[in-house]
């Protein structure tokens, strides 16, 4: 990384030699000394660009220098001692010399530290603390749909952290409490691999829910990596009959069809009548029950049993035939001497009135 510095920073470099045994590296602000440089700590992901800036409040003309971790000159003044094109000058002045670094590795972490050559020399030294960046989520453990009921443990995994990242599980947007975060080192590296297991009881319901691991550390803005998992549960059945009418008339043809909700949709269909068997004019096909014609005799409540594998669920349905629809005039009922039902509308309660009849017969 480092290449031999430029003759003007050999001489800086021994003159730093010569004036270092009278160096001050005290914090003393400004308002103390203010020829005593200023510093900050700067922190950084990997990737990212760190800019370190060094003040005095007074000039005597005395240059700045910026010096690396292994006290190498950087910048004296605008002249640039090290050959590191990441390294660039950002601002010189008489009060002011500011640095960039590009492209930050792990490598460059450690104390910067900023001279001015009076006398006694003074400094002040600079922290760079560099960030791993994690590695996007990965979710193992969920390789085959499982039944409702059984239990399925999740591990979501993440490397290159430094500091350690943490791990949260979310199911949709619920916050879950996952196992004990697991930390491993990486030999030759001074990241971090981290891990998390969730262990869950599944239900019908959670078919298709989406299961969430998101890293969460310094280097990163919520919700920046992130990794999803949908759930696969497989259920019985939850069956229900709907009639091709609402109001199924004698001598008309009828059909119900069985609907089962399962994963997977159900195979089987099976069809039988509660207090007796099925009707000669009612014909199974599948998941429909068909009636050629209706007939009062039909009524009763209809069961239908579907399978899918995983478990058998039944439905049912009471079908209730309504007779031929008539309007009918009459004075009384023996105007309608076979009707099974009579509803009757009168038209308000004056006297010598004309009773209006209406018959299902």
């Amino acid at each position: 990384m480092a290449f031999p510095s430029a003759p003007f920073a050999l001489w800086s470099v021994s003159l730093l030699t010569v004036l270092f045994t009278a160096a001050v590296h005290s914090n003393t602000s400004f308002e103390d000394d203010p020829l005593q440089p200023m510093t900050s700590d700067e922190t950084v992901p990997v990737g990212g660009t760190v800019t370190l800036t060094c003040r005095v409040a007074e000039s005597d003309n005395s240059s700045l220098q910026w010096s690396n971790t292994a006290q190498q000159t950087l910048y004296f003044g605008e002249k640039r001692a090290l050959r590191d094109n990441r390294i660039q000058l950002y601002r010189s002045t008489s009060t002011e010399l500011s640095i960039t670094i590009s492209e930050v590795q792990l490598s460059d972490e450690g104390e910067y530290t900023c001279s001015i050559f009076t006398m006694p020399v003074r400094t002040a030294r600079a922290t760079v603390t560099v960030l791993g960046v994690p590695g996007k989520p990965q979710i193992s453990g969920f390789e085959h749909a499982v039944k409702e009921g059984e239990k399925v443990t999740l591990t979501c995994t993440s490397t290159g952290s430094k500091p350690p990242a943490t791990l949260h599980w979310y199911k949709g947007d619920q916050l879950l409490k996952g196992g004990p975060q697991v930390v491993e080192t990486v030999d030759g590296n001074p990241t971090y691999n981290v891990s998390s297991e969730l262990t869950l009881e599944v239900s019908a319901s959670e078919d298709n829910t989406l299961i969430t691991c998101a890293v969460n550390h310094p280097s990163l803005s919520p919700g920046d990596k992130r990794s999803e998992q949908a759930l696969r549960v497989l259920y019985s059945p939850n069956v229900m009959i709907h009639p091709e009418s609402t109001l199924p008339r004698e001598g008309e043809k009828f059909s119900l069809r069985c609907v089962g909700n399962g994963n997977p949709e159900p195979t089987i269909y099976t069809w039988d009548k509660k207090d007796g068997g099925l009707p000669l004019q009612a014909k199974p096909d599948g998941a429909v029950l068909h009636f050629s014609m209706l007939n009062k005799s039909d009524n009763g409540v209809y069961v239908c049993h579907a399978d899918n594998g995983i478990g058998s669920s039944e439905g049912e349905y009471t079908l209730l035939v309504q007779g031929t629809y008539l309007t009918h005039e009459a004075k009384g009922s023996d105007d309608a001497p076979d009707a099974d039902t009579a509803i009757i509308n009168a038209e308000g309660g004056h006297s010598g009135a004309e009773d209006k009849k209406e018959y299902f017969i």
